[in-house]
């Protein structure tokens, strides 16, 4: 079996098991971990489609990748958000 088709096999087991944690309520979607399992898939996919391109499968692992990030920043910025707000004063 050559490197780049082991590489992409590895990838795609990334992203199940990204996928089977979160639906087995294991992990959740705005763990760090969620989004690395997404990102070693994507470039572990791409890299395998660098040695036999598809295009809709480069579109899909480049979308994918993508999306994991802008999601992985929203996430971090809303943990920010929550550890540094300042809880309500109640005043009675």
């Amino acid at each position: 079996m050559d490197l780049h088709t082991v590489v992409g096999l590895i990838g795609v087991f990334c992203y199940l098991l990204a996928y089977a944690l979160v639906q087995m309520r294991k992990l959740e979607v705005d763990a760090d971990i969620y989004a690395y399992l997404n990102i070693i898939g994507g470039v572990f996919g791409l890299y395998s489609l660098s040695h036999d391109f598809n295009l809709a499968s480069c579109i899909s692992q480049s979308m994918w990748l993508l999306f994991t990030l802008l999601g992985m920043k929203s996430a971090r910025k809303r943990r920010f958000q929550d550890k540094t707000k300042i809880p309500p004063v109640d005043i009675n």
